[in-house]
């Protein structure tokens, strides 16, 4: 299997890369050398997350030179603007100890659902994330739960497409329109979240493909994802889960079992949306 895909810009990214989200637990880096060690290039933070510094002392740390990660990181949704996005983007350099970023996203496209001027922040974030790429501070930049009406908002004014669009997809909840724009638009698909929440591992039929193809359920949703050309950046803290999220067999999905999968009713759904106040999860 090809490793990487490529961005509207040349640029190589990393198909399977590893989600830091509650992974350090704001207290040490001994995950992220263990990403490493695992195998692991590309690593996904966010100012939001709290832990790009202990992400920088685990690269330090692990001995992996900083040219051969992929490191992405976010701006806040209190932080979208001009002067804020600079001024974030630089904090989170200082933080993971390094003076370039791989990929720079916008993390939601509103600070709020009911913010009404949030055209105009997310032209101004945009406009400083264009200079930085210009300036060759990043090598790519994109967006993270932009959905097709935030996308058209921003072309707007932007100057440079938005080569990434990290989104919350998974089996019970594949936003196949927003999916679908992206592609039309070549910009390339991320996604967070993409093994859902335990409804989706335990769910029947997961279960039972998962066994019809000889791998474990996780790598079966990853599979089903990497199959539609989506990256996939999972979460996981033991060294055994890691591997078996990194290293995945080679298996094709019939389109049968595709379309059924596709099909599902909606389930492991976090509850977030750009447009709506946040509802509980479902696990």
């Amino acid at each position: 299997m090809n490793e990487y895909f490529v961005l509207l810009n040349g640029v190589k990214l990393p198909k399977i890369g590893y989600g830091t989200f509650r992974c350090t637990d704001g207290s040490d880096e001994r995950i992220v050398r263990m990403a490493l060690e695992a195998g692991y290039r590309m690593l996904d933070t966010a100012a939001f997350y709290e832990n790009e510094e202990y992400i920088g002392k685990g690269i330090k740390e692990s001995g992996v030179p900083r040219e051969e990660i992929f490191l992405t990181s976010k701006v806040w949704k209190t932080d979208l603007g001009y002067e804020k996005t600079r001024e974030s983007f630089y904090a989170s350099l200082e933080r993971l100890q390094t003076d370039y970023l791989d990929l720079f996203l916008i993390h939601w496209p509103k600070p709020d659902p009911e913010c009404e001027n949030w055209k105009e922040l997310i032209a101004g974030s945009w406009k400083a994330m264009e200079e930085l790429y210009e300036q060759g501070k990043v090598r790519a930049i994109g967006l993270s739960n932009f959905l097709p009406h935030h996308i058209d908002a921003l072309m707007e004014t932007a100057k440079v497409k938005p080569m990434v669009d990290q989104l919350e997809l998974h089996v019970g909840y594949m936003q196949e329109l927003a999916v679908q724009y992206c592609k039309n638009m070549g910009i390339q698909v991320q996604a967070w979240s993409p093994l859902g929440r335990t409804r989706v591992l335990q769910e029947a039929v997961v279960l039972k493909m998962a066994e019809k193809y000889g791998v474990t359920p996780a790598q079966f949703l990853l599979r089903f994802l990497l199959q539609q050309d989506i990256c996939v950046i999972p979460k996981a803290t033991s060294m055994e889960r890691m591997r078996q999220n990194l290293e995945l067999p080679m298996i094709e999905i019939t389109a049968e079992d595709m379309y059924t999968l596709k099909c599902l009713p909606q389930l492991g759904w976090s509850g977030e949306h750009p447009d709506r106040e946040r509802v509980p999860a479902q696990v």
